[in-house]
């Protein structure tokens, strides 16, 4: 007879969208305490790669003690792409959040998160949309996830020699500004027209020393986004992720100083395209950032 093979529960998500096949997908893994497989890097990298989507997170219920004085849940979440672990990730962070509160399985408005990137909460926000089609106009209750990430600082770019091999990878576009993160580079070009129309070269972006590249700029006049922005990081096994919520912890520092202001619409225009809603909080130098959810398949893997 076969031995049992242990399940573990999955959902995929497509993150920052109220409709399926939009947004950004992740898959959201549950482990238990007591599962070995958490301390399995190799394993959780190999179905990280197995999804083969920008983003498979994992989460493990941290059980609270009469010491810990914990006013709400908490999960140990750790983020991989098909390629590398990361140290921040905002929209498996927010699919994970909304498989939480969508089923029950926290009493709370608010979880948190342990991650490489400290302490991080999720708060389910209830929103309320009328029908103005029903005679009795019943209102429909759904539900936005605001995340408490930190800001990731933007600094002046030091290597003004390599300014040519941005311009190559971008494939001539026309560059007006570079900042560096910890991780990644920011590129500003001159239109919202030239971020949507970009065709990058990503084996050009391959060579660059960088995690990954963000290209943005400031909306048209008139419009009601405020920026938008692409995210690149083949060297993380992703060409271009969909929506990165993570990006715009940095986006909202560069655009706070040009824009002297700290509430924002935000718009990722890759293929799939997403929609953010984003404050930075200069004093506690945090960003909020406000999105929906929704799930698109769930079941279980074998292992």
């Amino acid at each position: 007879m076969a031995d049992k093979k242990k399940r573990v529960k999955y959902f995929v998500v497509d993150a920052f969208t109220e409709s399926a096949f939009k947004g950004n997908p992740a898959s959201v893994c549950f482990l238990n305490e007591d599962d070995d497989n958490q301390k399995n890097d190799t394993w959780l990298q190999s179905l990280a790669a197995e999804f083969n989507l920008s983003e498979t997170c994992f989460l493990t219920p941290i059980t609270t003690t009469v010491s810990d004085h914990r006013d709400f849940p908490r999960f140990n979440l750790r983020w991989f792409t098909p390629a590398t672990e990361v140290d921040l990730c905002g929209h498996a962070t927010l699919a994970s959040a909304h498989v939480l509160f969508s089923n029950g399985l926290v009493d709370s408005e608010i979880v948190e998160f342990e991650t490489l990137s400290g302490i991080l909460t999720a708060k389910r926000v209830d929103s309320k949309l009328k029908d103005v089609e029903e005679e009795e106009e019943e209102e429909e209750s759904t539900f936005l996830i605001e995340l408490n990430f930190p800001v990731v600082p933007t600094s002046e770019f030091k290597y003004v020699d390599d300014l040519y091999m941005f311009s190559r990878a971008l494939n001539g576009a026309t560059i007006v500004d570079v900042k560096a993160t910890k991780n990644d580079i920011l590129v500003v070009l001159e239109s919202w027209e030239s971020v949507i129309e970009l065709q990058p070269r990503i084996d050009e972006i391959m060579k660059l020393s960088c995690q990954g590249l963000m290209v943005t700029a400031a909306a048209s006049s008139g419009s009601s986004y405020d920026f938008c922005s692409r995210y690149f990081a083949p060297n993380a096994g992703i060409d271009e992720d969909p929506v990165t919520g993570s990006a715009h912890c940095a986006l909202a520092h560069y655009w706070s100083h040009k824009m002297n202001k700290c509430d924002f619409l935000a718009y990722q225009a890759s293929s799939r395209g997403g929609t953010l809603k984003v404050h930075i909080d200069k004093e506690k130098q945090r960003v909020l950032l406000r999105g929906k959810a929704i799930t698109v398949m769930e079941g279980f893997v074998l292992v």
